[in-house]
């Protein structure tokens, strides 16, 4: 009826016909124009509730798809309210008795001086709420009385878009679990009359299908892009993926329940967590460290030589954060007497380019210029080498700056560690640091009593740190003698153990030294004109699959990569240093985070016996085949070379 004459109200009401949110036919209609829109989002604000209803006291939402209203004063009524029949007969609630309807609960209550009529409070026999005013049904028979929300409850209906099947109103309010984001929940549900396992909380069916995650979470999470409710997300989907999880708390998901994503980018997020209206500091420190705001929790006066990671680029290193912060003086220029590295050469400071006689480190030109002290590129005048022309040895001006010795180290207290150029008793001077567990051959600090040995970098480990990754809250150096054998690195995803790391204390955040440490900010590489950027979550207007440039081998974009958003070039983390083999020297394999070998400097040569050629230290690669002593593959292995008879054995098989 268009027009209805009810009696509860004076004036005619009027039909008003509501637009279903998720309208198939005019989406197609307007693919066209959504297409020509493809990279413009709008957000449409969905209005749900529409009003209240007069008689049930209850909300008017937009799925219930009309409803009548009064276009003179403020007054509505749902549809199946307005077609009440003023007395049931065989009402399936109570069968046998016709039931009235009425308003409110009316005795006469006698007094001595004058009789009042008297609205006083009553239970409903379905859901035992107490009513005042509130119409309903009543059977004077039996003293049954029944509100008309229990009364229409069969008549209140939804279609909605995540169910093949119609969904109907449970009779009272319940506390279940949603199907629809897994939580449990208290109050209105609407369930499958076919599939008695499928109920929906009222809250989670009103949810909208588009959002900005920053205006729902108190701007508390943000991404740039409109996300999208999803009623699933398949295995098959998930596994492609490799296991995405949540954006806010870092949790998986579950095949059959409801998340938010982006269209555009791999952004992916519960539907809970998308619409969390939590204190934004408070979500900051509950929630797990997610893509979202971290609010400051330290000073910066109270740290005043804090190191932020992660280092702008791959020559900045520990060893050049120390001598910034303790402000330490050259105490040698010019010429260096070479026995003071143990090396046979006087070292000569070069302050410019000399007649192009040395250049820089460069790996767009594929030229590798290692320091032997930090083993990082020396980029910038000045800096040491060799006063012999056909002598590598290099070092930077501040390596040479280094202490002789560490007193009271924080690992090793006992005895103190003497600074050593090379490690005595192994092949090209080549140790395992006991911090970062990585193999290098520069500069060590060691306890020749305890065979305690730990690279130049490992040294220098401050107690705390900022990374940009976990931005405003402090990262302290774990415990090395912690079990964190449950906790996982967010770089790497790899379990901590017993190495030392770097955690803070108030969220689940926690690095290994290597990986907070040796992945710089920006990395230069020949296979792209412009520097990669350091990520540590997918990128955005990126939602297809991440593929590594150097080993060509799809990876999780949920670890820690190297990504140029001008090329959409990407690149693990470990494979991106290989700069001149890189084509057949990728490590990824073995899903390191970080190049192993990026404390070695290779091009050393050895001697071996009864061969007339001195070998060459270098990576193994496929082309080397397998080692001519063991028989084992030499790819990503450090072997020893011979060029000219086209042979290679691994190091320790010499």
């Amino acid at each position: 009826m268009e027009q209805l004459k009810h009696f509860s109200h004076e004036h005619l009401l009027n039909l008003i016909q509501l637009q279903p949110d998720n309208n198939n036919n005019n989406k197609k209609e307007n693919s066209d124009m959504e297409d020509e829109n493809e990279d413009k989002d709008e957000l449409v604000v969905e209005d749900l509730l529409v009003g209240k209803c007069k008689m049930c006291k209850e909300e008017i939402y937009s799925f219930h798809l009309c409803y009548y209203s009064c276009k003179d004063c403020d007054y509505s009524l749902h549809t199946f309210c307005a077609h009440l029949p003023t007395t049931h007969q065989n009402h399936p609630l109570h069968p046998g008795h016709n039931l009235t309807l009425s308003e409110g609960f009316q005795f006469h209550q006698y007094d001595s001086r004058f009789g009042l009529t008297v609205d006083t409070e009553w239970e409903c026999v379905i859901c035992t709420h107490d009513r005042k005013r509130f119409y309903h049904y009543s059977c004077f028979i039996c003293n049954f009385m029944m509100d008309i929300i229990c009364a229409t409850m069969s008549d209140q209906k939804m279609d909605h878009p995540s169910h093949p099947h119609q969904l109907q109103r449970s009779f009272s309010s319940m506390i279940s679990y949603c199907s629809a984001c897994g939580k449990k929940h208290s109050g209105t549900f609407y369930h499958c009359t076919a599939c008695s396992w499928f109920r929906i909380h009222l809250d989670c069916a009103l949810l909208p299908t588009k959002l900005l995650i920053q205006q729902s979470t108190k701007e508390s999470f943000s991404h740039s892009h409109l996300l999208t409710l999803a009623y699933s997300f398949p295995f098959i989907e998930l596994e492609a993926k490799f296991f995405p999880g949540c954006r806010v708390c870092n949790k998986g998901f579950y095949s059959f329940k409801w998340h938010y994503r982006c269209d555009k980018c791999r952004y992916y997020v519960h539907v809970d967590c998308a619409t969390s209206s939590r204190d934004a500091f408070v979500s900051s420190i509950l929630m797990s460290a997610g893509s979202g705001k971290t609010y400051k929790n330290f000073k910066n006066d109270d740290h005043p030589n804090l190191i932020r990671c992660p280092f702008p680029d791959e020559s900045v290193n520990l060893v050049l954060m120390h001598q910034f912060i303790n402000k330490g003086e050259l105490l040698i220029k010019g010429k260096i007497d070479g026995q003071l590295f143990s090396h046979p050469h006087p070292l000569i400071l070069l302050e410019t380019l000399l007649n192009g006689s040395v250049s820089l480190h460069d790996p767009m030109k594929k030229v590798e210029l290692l320091c032997d002290g930090c083993v990082r590129p020396i980029t910038t005048f000045p800096f040491y080498k060799c006063s012999q022309h056909d002598c590598g040895f290099v070092l930077h001006e501040w390596c040479t700056r280094l202490p002789s010795k560490i007193q009271n180290h924080h690992d090793h207290p006992e005895h103190k560690l003497i600074l050593l150029p090379k490690v005595p008793r192994k092949m090209f001077g080549v140790f395992w640091c006991k911090f970062c567990i990585l193999p290098s051959n520069g500069f060590a600090y060691g306890c020749e009593e305890c065979k305690y040995y730990v690279d130049v970098h490992c040294a220098f480990i401050p107690d705390v740190i900022t990374h940009e990754a976990h931005p405003n809250h402090l990262l302290l150096r774990c415990n090395s003698s912690a079990d964190q054998s449950e906790r996982v690195c967010k770089a790497c995803n790899h379990y901590m153990g017993k190495q030392l790391g770097f955690h803070c204390p108030t969220c689940d955040f926690y690095l290994h030294i290597r990986c907070g440490l040796l992945l710089p900010r920006t990395i230069k590489h020949k296979y792209d004109k412009h520097p990669l950027s350091l990520r540590y979550y997918p990128t955005e207007d990126h939602s297809s699959e991440y593929f590594c440039e150097i080993c060509e081998d799809e990876f999780d974009p949920n670890w820690w990569f190297y990504h140029c958003s001008t090329c959409a070039t990407s690149m693990h983390t470990a494979c991106a240093p290989l700069k001149l083999q890189c084509e057949q020297a990728t490590t990824s394999k073995y899903n390191w985070s970080v190049f192993p070998y990026i404390n070695v400097k290779f091009g050393g040569t050895h001697e071996i016996s009864n061969h007339p050629h001195p070998v060459t230290f270098v990576q193994g690669i496929n082309d080397d085949g397998k080692c001519i002593v063991c028989d084992e593959p030499l790819q990503y292995k450090r072997v020893l070379k011979c060029f000219p008879c086209k042979f290679a054995l691994h190091m320790w098989c010499v």
